[in-house]
């Protein structure tokens, strides 16, 4: 993607935290927690622009005002030079904060981790589960 960085500096901003139903609107969060995803990252969002064929750029020295710990952000494009949608079904910040939070939990990322985590949580454990010493 060859782009110059004066107009990336015209492109939305787009937090995680944004999206994240962890947080709380004064917080930051934007949407409703019913509609929010579980602690997004840059790279998650990154990968849900990507398949909304949207031109990104992720800035892992930015972080929003609001919630500065969590280090990151994107700048997505929404409209081109002309006025025309990149992606004719998404036309607003809102709608790509909705689209992606819908998408992240279905994240290829996510799956594999909840995939092994659930493997090896129905493992048997061989602890009786009592604590303290045994007694003879």
């Amino acid at each position: 993607m060859d782009v110059e960085l004066s107009t990336i500096k015209k492109w939305i901003i787009l937090y995680p935290v944004y999206i994240n139903s962890k947080k709380t609107v004064t917080e930051g969060r934007r949407i409703s927690v019913s509609k929010a995803c579980e602690n997004p990252t840059c790279v998650e969002i990154g990968d849900c622009c990507s398949f909304l064929k949207l031109p990104f750029a992720i800035e892992i020295d930015k972080a929003c005002p609001r919630d500065f710990m969590p280090r990151g952000d994107l700048k997505v494009l929404l409209k081109r030079e002309d006025g025309t949608l990149c992606n004719s079904s998404i036309s607003s910040r809102k709608q790509l904060m909705l689209r992606v939070a819908e998408m992240v939990p279905k994240h290829h990322g996510r799956t594999k981790k909840q995939e092994t985590v659930s493997a090896s949580s129905t493992a048997p454990s061989n602890k009786s589960g009592k604590g303290g010493k045994k007694r003879r």
